[in-house]
């Protein structure tokens, strides 16, 4: 067995080379795992009046249920993300299928909201097999198409994302919301079954043990001043995502709207449309460098919000602007992505594990002041704090960085 060197993150070499080969069937099973899982942290968005109707509480306390799914989801990236360069991928993400599998189809059995916020848990850290899916995407991509091969895949996350919500919605009202519990457990397992005759093994890239491999995230934060900056950029971005999607169905249920879920889920179709620029957003990363399209897609974001706090009950501003401030969201992610992938070929695991990490605590927080916000200050002034988290993140990539 090979031994790794000192320094956390420098993989042996031989361990890099036996990635499996690159072919387009391979990246759209991996496009489907990574959207197939995300969805399962968005399911509960659009149905949340249901939920608080159902279960007999408020519509702040099941406000907490997207909060601690999120966490979960960060908790898992964080934790579990960076065994995918100590342990066979093929192996992690089979296992998390299993686990998420299982968490769907417990939802539909709960009646107490404290299960339903464990059980939210439980399904944001088994949903953190996404993220084991893009570094396996880099890591078999060439090196002059990784952008555009992880946008594929990012694509398939970002569509599981926004689609998500469409179907959560529409199904919801149609058979109630545990039925699509219900049917989400049995279609992942049914993917599980595909993924487990199709995944092929990805071999690691270092032997570290597990607390070695957990302290290494340290190192690798700050070694590179590049990663830090990008997560940290990523986290307000996905703040403003965050705040605008965990809040939307209580929204439109209120006056002059009094739309119901499915209305909230059909939004995730605007979004699902500027998910797929991603592949775009990779190929101009490739080609125009990704510092170009982070500041295009901050100011997306602005000008998003910043229409939304203007004109706050005109619903054709609503849609477009959910086009454009999800393509730009999605755009800056796969930029980011492409940036830290090229830090340290060796480490993309762990690196994917930091970048996902701070998104998340971006959305968690993005969710729990959009709740108060809205409530406090109506859509007008959760659209201002989402365009200031926009305004921020460009801040932080105007300011000259460390090479």
């Amino acid at each position: 067995m090979t031994t790794d060197i000192m320094r956390p993150g420098n993989p042996p070499a031989a361990n890099t080379a036996a990635q499996p080969a690159f072919s387009s069937a391979l990246v759209f099973l991996l496009a489907c795992a990574a959207g197939m899982s995300v969805a399962s942290l968005y399911y509960n968005q659009p149905i949340l009046s249901m939920l608080a109707a159902d279960f007999g509480v408020t519509p702040g306390e099941v406000g907490s249920v997207p909060t601690f799914t999120q966490i979960g989801y960060a908790l898992g990236i964080l934790l579990l993300a960076p065994v995918g360069d100590r342990y066979n991928r093929r192996h992690i993400i089979l296992a998390k299928l299993g686990v998420l599998a299982l968490a769907l189809l417990a939802v539909a059995t709960t009646h107490a909201l404290w299960q339903l916020c464990a059980l939210s848990i439980v399904i944001g850290v088994s949903a953190s097999l996404a993220q084991d899916c893009v570094p396996a995407a880099a890591a078999i991509a060439p090196e002059a198409h990784r952008g555009r091969v992880v946008g594929t895949v990012m694509t398939g996350l970002l569509l599981g994302i926004l689609l998500s919500r469409v179907v959560s919605g529409v199904f919801s009202d149609w058979l109630g919301w545990r039925a699509m519990f219900v049917a989400a457990g049995i279609a992942l397992t049914v993917f599980g079954v595909v993924a487990w005759r199709r995944l092929p093994d990805f071999p690691p890239t270092t032997t570290l043990s597990y607390p070695a491999l957990i302290g290494s995230l340290l190192t690798l934060w700050r070694k590179h001043p590049a990663l830090r900056r990008a997560a940290l950029t990523q986290a307000f971005l996905s703040a403003a995502f965050s705040a605008f999607w965990s809040t939307l169905a209580v929204m439109l249920s209120q006056p002059p709207f009094g739309y119901g879920s499915s209305v909230a889920g059909l939004f995730g179709l605007a979004g699902a449309l500027g998910a797929l620029g991603a592949p775009l957003a990779g190929a101009m990363a490739d080609r125009k460098g990704p510092e170009l399209v982070i500041r295009l897609s901050a100011g997306l974001v602005i000008v998003s919000f910043g229409a939304f706090a203007l004109a706050p009950h005109n619903l054709w501003i609503l849609v477009l602007g959910t086009l454009l401030f999800d393509l730009g969201v999605q755009a800056g992610l796969i930029a980011h992505q492409s940036i830290i992938y090229g830090l340290d070929a060796g480490a993309r695991s762990r690196l994917t594990a930091l970048l996902i990490t701070a998104m998340f605590i971006g959305m968690a927080v993005g969710s729990a002041l959009g709740s108060v916000v809205l409530e406090s200050a109506g859509w007008r002034g959760l659209s201002l704090l989402a365009a200031g988290f926009g305004v921020v993140a460009l801040v932080l990539r105007l300011l000259p960085g460390r090479r």
